[in-house]
């Protein structure tokens, strides 16, 4: 099993998903639990299509953290 990092942005009328680990998988939703679902169900196939072009499934590798500073 392995376990990617997902950041999830918030944009004016909807949400999306990527992972810096899985380049072009992606995806949307109405709310953030519908693109957390939509993501989960995207990185579960996107595997399978890179197994069909002959590449490599890539390792989980960014970390990510929060800096807080004064405003």
């Amino acid at each position: 099993m392995k376990e990617y990092l997902v950041i999830y942005e918030r944009a004016l009328h909807n949400w999306s998903a990527f992972s810096p680990d899985v380049p072009g998988c992606i995806a949307t939703g109405d709310t953030r639990d519908e693109v957390e679902r939509n993501f989960q169900e995207a990185l579960a196939f996107h595997p399978e299509g890179l197994r069909l072009e002959g590449m490599p499934i890539p390792d989980p590798v960014t970390e990510a953290g929060h800096v807080a500073i004064a405003a």
